[in-house]
């Protein structure tokens, strides 16, 4: 492989690196054409293994937005505190009004105060509401608690709250959640009585509702946000825009459906034991998710009991694997996933030791270096021999020009004459792209490096590099301090690394330490870092093996 391949091999890189995200998306489920009637396909059977059923949602109340509905006088806020949450819970419905995270703070700002994860738009607008007409009703019962406020001062403390609702159809509905101090899991079950001398049916369903979100500011154009679900063993994301060309329904073994983003998750965990229906619907600006349990015959004074697990917390993997339930599925690195996971728990385990995630970044570039360096060191190698050969190569085109076949022939043994593999300047270079790729998904996504400081300006990892100036650059807050210096390691890596014979060749590689530069100007700074790390440590490479060659 000459060096003309080399390049496009770069190229190639830096195309897939920056439209990956954009090409190869996860495939969101697709809406199935109406049937007559809006009558809809046969659902899958509970469990059943292979690809979730995905279909138009069927004409009726599951398909509707959540009407508006008048606030409750009598409706009262209950507070639950515990050392991880804070949630205000509504009488009227049994909605979250609020969902704040005490370990996370909404901005860098410091009197940002702690993450809020919901909106609060009226008792109809709130998730959590539970129903016995498929979540389509406006009229929502008043849950009447047995206390209004509970707290939880330790991790080992475990506290219930009860509410109790009678509705006109006949029905009394105990609503029991239970909190614990150690986990961002909330237990709720809701036992259904059948009051009357008949036989009812009812159409049990828990409803999420969310605003894509709260906290979308910190969202990456990069990376997925919106309603997102784990179907019959996968993980179905959906994008918002396509739910304004209709609902979108999820049948078979559902483990949770809710709402994901780049660092937090609001999740429903039916386990119930029943079959369940997921309908995903709303628009770019507000979405909900219903989870049905069908429609089911409840005899006279017989009772019914359903029961969920809600996870409102971190998109933090260790976290989410404690909580199980195939939560952490939702940390999906996508064709990286299985190099990212460990690179993320590599990142950790240096955090543990040095309490900077910046460090962290560092020793994990290092180590990748060394664990690299054997075939870089081949590989560099290989590159210095073959610009040795450049003139010798150059001179066989050029008697040869009239015969392909034979000039190829003279290449080759001269490749064989001075024992240069042609492509062990590249083959150590692709080697490494599905690590950059994994370690690039993991920076970009990792919970951990958001608001995390290194030093000086640099305050949060997941953020863009900028040092403020006491005025705003045109397109810029700041100068990209971290950015230019590795755009200008790139560019003295590239001084000391052999150079193509080819003089366009040549000056076009000296334009990518620009192309580069401006590509990540936007990106977090934790990736930054690890970049100019990285092209640090090749420079470092580059020079012993010069040294080495000259003496």
């Amino acid at each position: 492989m000459d060096l003309k391949r080399a390049f496009l091999a770069v190229v190639l890189s830096l195309f897939i690196l920056i439209g990956f995200q954009y090409l190869f998306p996860t495939a969101p489920p697709q809406q199935a054409p109406a049937g007559p009637q809006g009558q809809q396909a046969t659902p899958a059977p509970a469990g059943q293994p292979g690809q979730a059923q995905v279909q138009q949602a069927p004409a009726g109340p599951a398909t509707v937005a959540q009407q508006t509905v008048s606030v409750d006088p009598k409706a009262r806020d209950i507070t639950v505190n515990t050392p991880l949450y804070a949630v205000v819970i509504n009488e009227q419905g049994g909605g979250f009004r609020s969902f704040v995270l005490k370990d996370y703070r909404n901005t860098m700002d410091k009197d940002s105060g702690p993450m809020e994860l919901l909106f609060d738009h009226g008792p109809g607008s709130l998730p959590v509401l539970f129903s016995l007409d498929n979540g389509a009703g406006a009229n929502l019962p008043l849950f009447k608690a047995d206390k209004t406020a509970i707290t939880v001062d330790k991790e080992t403390e475990t506290a219930q709250l009860t509410m109790t609702a009678t509705l006109a159809e006949g029905f009394t509905v105990v609503r029991t959640l239970t909190f614990k101090g150690d986990s961002y899991l909330i237990k709720v079950e809701y036992k259904v009585l059948n009051t009357t001398d008949k036989a009812l049916q009812i159409s049990p369903a828990l409803t999420l509702t969310n605003e894509p979100f709260a906290h979308a500011a910190g969202n990456s154009e990069f990376l997925f946000h919106g309603p997102a679900a784990y179907a019959n063993g996968k993980l179905v994301e959906t994008k918002l825009k396509s739910l304004t060309e209709g609902p979108v329904v999820l049948q078979g073994k559902i483990s949770w459906t809710g709402f994901i983003d780049n660092y937090f998750m609001t999740a429903v965990v039916p386990s119930s034991g029943n079959a369940v229906t997921v309908t995903q619907q709303g628009s770019e600006k507000q979405a909900r998710t219903v989870i049905s349990e069908g429609i089911l015959g409840i005899g006279a004074h017989e009772a019914k009991t359903f029961a969920y697990s809600l996870y409102f917390g971190p998109a933090k993997l260790n976290i989410l694997e404690t909580a199980g339930s195939d939560l952490a599925k939702s940390v999906d690195y996508g064709w990286f996933d299985v190099l990212g996971k460990p690179m993320l728990w590599l990142l950790n385990f240096f955090h543990a030791f040095t309490g900077n995630y910046g460090v962290a970044i560092i020793l994990l570039t290092v180590l990748i270096k060394l664990l690299f360096w054997p075939i870089t060191q081949k590989g560099m190698k290989s590159m210095k021999n073959m610009q040795k050969l450049q003139p010798k190569i150059a001179k066989i085109r050029e008697r040869y020009k009239e015969d392909p076949a034979k000039m190829n022939q003279e290449i080759m043994t001269l490749y064989k004459t001075y024992k240069v593999n042609p492509i062990g300047g590249c083959l150590p270079m692709l080697i490494q792209i599905p690590f950059f790729f994994a370690l690039y998904r993991v920076l970009m996504a990792a919970i951990e490096l958001r608001h995390a400081p290194f030093m000086l300006w640099i305050n949060d990892l997941s953020a863009p590099d900028r040092l403020w100036i006491g005025f705003d650059l045109p397109y810029l807050h700041g100068i990209p301090i971290l950015t230019l210096l590795m755009g200008a390691s790139m560019y003295f890596q590239q001084k000391m690394t052999p150079t193509a014979a080819d003089p366009t060749q040549a000056r076009i590689m000296q334009f990518l330490p620009i192309v580069f530069t401006v590509m990540f100007i936007n990106f977090a700074s934790g990736l930054v870092l690890y970049w100019f790390v990285n092209n640090l440590l090749s420079m470092l490479q580059q020079y012993l093996i010069n040294r080495q060659n000259k003496a």
